[in-house]
């Protein structure tokens, strides 16, 4: 009885140590992974493209969220040298200012919604720019496919010809293509690191170049004479795509004017009566009516934009 006891005793001592010793190696894994973590999001001790990154905390927060990594993906889309962190600051700092400055300078009703357009504007501001580096980007098609097809000619090999190509090139097309290489370099295959390129900027001559690509590297055949006739193609399309780009212009413009001559009335009114803004929203029927006007404005907007769209 007394040997069953001891054995107990000490198996029970055993479990102890062992849940003592697992407890501190998880803490002490728990506190690397922490530490590797600031080390590789953590830039603001480091000069990076000539400035010092701010709200370090913020955007660690801020990259552990699906929000914040959805904004980040958003922000490696448009190419812009700004984090998280400093998108959000800016774009609150400058809804509280329109707030504070709408409402003074018009009525309190206005305040929010000025708020909430500035939190819009820093979203299309995205969009936008966005859609002019996969514009800039699609220019740089014919010349990167050209360099592919000198290199392949050349007998380079594929992920030699990438990686020539992202030295050569300028921007955009240049650093996306140091992208690829980068996960080439680390493992990745060519399909998985052009398929991430062309999910980060869409558009049809990039999948057809990248499914030009892909396929040339899985059936190890020469690509030269495909690369050369898809040279050719994408530069008739940069013309025609540019040819519709101007003949759309002024409607692109009437898109943007007429919400502006909606807000520059609304400013005129007030300008001639002062007062008359504030008196209108005063009263449920006039805020009512000044947000169905400007639910209107915004239709308009979008239905103008959506009819002068044209996919080449």
């Amino acid at each position: 009885m007394d040997g069953l006891a001891a054995l107990t005793i000490g198996a029970t001592l055993l479990c102890c140590a062992l849940g003592i010793a697992g407890l501190l190696a998880y803490a002490s894994g728990r506190e690397r992974h922490r530490t590797l973590v600031e080390r590789l999001s953590d830039a603001s001790a480091l000069p990076h493209a000539g400035r010092v990154r701010r709200f370090a905390r913020l955007d660690r927060r801020l990259r552990a969220t699906r929000a914040g990594r959805r904004l980040e993906a958003r922000l490696a889309a448009t190419g812009l040298d700004v984090t998280p962190a400093e998108f959000t600051v800016c774009t609150a700092g400058a809804a509280a200012g329109l707030w504070l400055v709408s409402a003074a300078a018009l009525a309190p009703f206005f305040g929010p919604l000025a708020a909430l357009s500035a939190v819009w504007a820093a979203s299309a501001f995205l969009a936008w720019q966005r859609r002019k580096r996969i514009e800039k980007f699609i220019n740089q098609l014919p010349e990167l496919s050209r360099i592919l097809a000198n290199a392949t000619q050349a007998g380079l090999a594929l992920r030699t010809a990438l990686g020539m190509a992202a030295e050569e090139m300028e921007a955009p097309a240049g650093e996306e293509l140091g992208k690829v290489a980068d996960r080439l370099a680390v493992g990745h295959s060519v399909d998985d690191a052009l398929g991430e390129l062309s999910a980060r900027l869409p558009s049809r001559e990039l999948v057809v170049l990248v499914t030009t690509l892909v396929l040339a590297n899985r059936a190890g055949g020469s690509v030269v004479g495909s690369l050369r006739n898809l040279t050719q193609t994408l530069e008739e399309r940069k013309e025609t795509r540019r040819e519709v780009r101007t003949q759309l212009s002024q409607v692109t413009i009437t898109a943007y004017v007429v919400p502006l001559m909606g807000i520059g009335t609304l400013l005129l009114m007030d300008r001639v009566a002062p007062g008359s803004i504030d008196r209108m929203t005063s009263g449920v029927l006039g805020q009512a009516a000044v947000v169905v006007a400007f639910c209107l404005y915004g239709v308009g907007f979008f239905l103008i934009r959506r009819l002068s769209r044209i996919d080449v």
